[in-house]
């Protein structure tokens, strides 16, 4: 296979690919990016072994043109003795190219210019790259799609919502008013102190080509954010803690209205989406947040003749399920796996809006040369304050496993 097969191969898989993803297939589109992985490594390993080969040979032509240096013990060869060396290192030469061992006799000198060939093999030259391949996505864009609060340089506070209306009633002549009066609640932010730490030797920053220095530094914000996006869901709601979703300490959420659900189904995204909200009203600006693994059941769900149930349309983190916009957040438990307990929480649908994500501060990310100079290491922390909770009386519907 050479470099013009392989890259028309790569690309025929390539747009395999994302026919499969636009077309909502998960299990082709993985199956095909497994397929460009090993066309990747094969031809990666192609590309190394034609290395070898060419520096051996490059080896093998320095043997054969070098001058013979004879010792002492050999100055009076004759010139048919001459001859002699020099058709045994060209015998020597081709058992090389043929992959067979070669011995040198005591009588002969090897060049002093030849390569020196051991039990393993001809050294190549080790060649490092010059940048880094990323790895994939680890947080989920929850954190960028609630609402966020800007109390910058503030302190905890306490955030209303309206918890619901009065109703109007008949009412004689010279009678009292029927009592109708609006209600409301009070979320608690309180704020949250959340931090990174890393080092590394100073070796890495000067050493390498590749900036491992920057991508270290990137990697505490990713950190922060990362950690942030799964208590939007996990937060106990104690102190130094985010408040969410899931935590009983989200008041704005009666736990009575919450959904069990043993498995996913063709009715399961109904039984979601008619679920939530008020008597008067289906919502429409709501989303669901859900596991990756719970996405690949509704995938996977077909009717009797075999068709998919579901559209899925997928594009990163988010997506859409008939329409139903949804994001991935690890944080959830699939209902999907047998490893998930009754009770333990695995979705919530609702509009996004209705979670505040209060920001106390900037992401603060430092770097220091001081404090582990003796040993030669540069550390990088950074930290934030943050705060958040269901600001929306029953803002989301949470799902368990029944």
């Amino acid at each position: 296979m050479n470099k013009q097969e392989y890259l028309a191969k790569r690309a025929v898989l390539i747009a395999e690919a994302e026919a499969a993803l636009n077309g909502g297939n998960i299990e082709t589109y993985e199956a095909k990016e497994k397929e460009i992985q090993a066309l990747d490594a094969k031809f990666e390993e192609l590309a190394k072994a034609q290395a070898n080969a060419a520096a051996l040979q490059g080896r093998l032509n320095n043997l054969a043109n070098a001058p013979v240096v004879e010792d002492k013990g050999v100055l009076d060869k004759t010139a048919d003795q001459k001859s002699e060396v020099i058709q045994a290192a060209s015998e020597r030469g081709k058992a090389l190219k043929a992959n067979q061992s070669v011995h040198y006799s005591a009588g002969i000198i090897v060049p002093q210019n030849a390569v020196t060939l051991s039990s393993t093999g001809v050294l190549v030259p080790t060649r490092e790259a010059t940048m880094l391949e990323p790895t994939f996505n680890q947080v989920s864009s929850l954190i960028d799609r609630v609402r966020i609060i800007n109390r910058m340089g503030g302190e905890s506070f306490k955030q209303p919502y309206v918890t619901g209306y009065g109703e109007g009633d008949y009412t004689a002549d010279g009678a009292n008013y029927a009592d109708a009066d609006t209600t409301f609640g009070l979320a608690d932010i309180n704020k949250a102190k959340i931090t990174a730490y890393s080092e590394e030797d100073e070796g890495v920053l000067k050493l390498p080509d590749i900036d491992y220095d920057a991508e270290i530094q990137k990697g505490i914000t990713i950190a922060l954010r990362k950690k942030i996006t799964r208590q939007i869901l996990l937060g106990a709601g104690t102190t130094n803690t985010l408040t969410g979703i899931f935590s009983a300490n989200a008041t704005a959420i009666d736990a009575a209205t919450d959904k069990s659900i043993a498995a996913i189904d063709e009715n399961t995204l109904d039984e979601i989406v008619y679920s939530y909200g008020g008597d008067e009203d289906v919502e429409d600006a709501a989303v669901l947040i859900l596991s990756k693994a719970d996405l690949k059941a509704f995938v996977q769900l077909r009717s009797a003749q075999g068709n998919r149930i579901h559209k899925v349309e997928t594009n990163g983190n988010t997506g859409t399920i008939d329409g139903i916009p949804f994001i991935i957040n690890s944080a959830c438990k699939p209902i999907s796996s047998a490893g998930t307990l009754a009770g333990e929480y695995t979705m919530a649908y609702g509009s996004l809006s209705g979670y505040g994500l209060s920001i106390f501060s900037d992401i603060d990310v430092q770097r220091s040369l001081d404090f582990k100079f003796k040993s030669g290491q540069i550390a990088h922390r950074g930290s934030i304050y943050v705060g958040g909770n269901v600001i929306r009386k029953n803002g989301f519907l949470r799902i368990k496993k029944a």
